[in-house]
């Protein structure tokens, strides 16, 4: 018989696989593709960036990594160069876990900002030592200040609409163990 707790993670990791493979599927539909427009904001990355300092046991990092090598393959990106940086700076925020748990929302943001600016930013110099193409440095940097300003949506919405929350201080689950 499955118990209630390890079902509901079975569950929030399904319901992450739904979502990441909605928002994929919103990206390659062709909305708002005029030239010169601004870009959308990677709900994606702030999902998860959302649910690894909410409840990182929900995001294993297999599941992360395919579904970050997936959107590089469908999005024709360098494959890994993405799912490499995603999954160091989440396994950053996983590692200190207690640090983000007693964290308030504003220094989370701020934290959160800070690793998509640094990925932004790893990413572009390595592209440019590889002497890849790359698009302006502007476009990059207007959809990662997107993504910034998005993230407190995305983490009402985790909060209000998947009962997402960070675990309090003390709490136990079923079986007595600290979360």
């Amino acid at each position: 018989m499955v118990d209630g707790l390890r079902s509901s993670v079975w569950l929030y990791r399904g319901l992450f696989l739904l979502i990441a493979l909605v928002l994929l599927f919103a990206k390659l539909l062709p909305l708002g593709s005029v030239a010169g427009d601004w870009p959308g904001p990677d709900l994606l990355l702030c999902v998860i960036f959302a649910w690894a300092t909410r409840r990182p046991d929900y995001l294993p990092v297999l599941l992360l990594a395919g579904v970050l090598l997936v959107e590089d393959m469908i999005l024709m990106r360098p494959p890994g160069l993405w799912t490499a940086l995603i999954v160091t700076a989440v396994e950053f925020i996983r590692s200190r876990v207690a640090l983000t748990r007693e964290l308030a929302f504003m220094a989370e943001w701020a934290l959160v900002a800070a690793l998509m600016v640094g990925a932004l930013l790893i990413y572009r110099v390595i592209f440019a030592l590889s002497f890849l193409p790359q698009s302006g440095f502007g476009f990059a940097l207007m959809q990662t200040l997107w993504s910034i300003l998005c993230y407190p949506l995305v983490v009402l919405a985790s909060r209000f609409v998947f009962d997402l929350r960070k675990p309090a201080t003390g709490e136990v689950d079923d079986y007595g163990r600290r979360l």
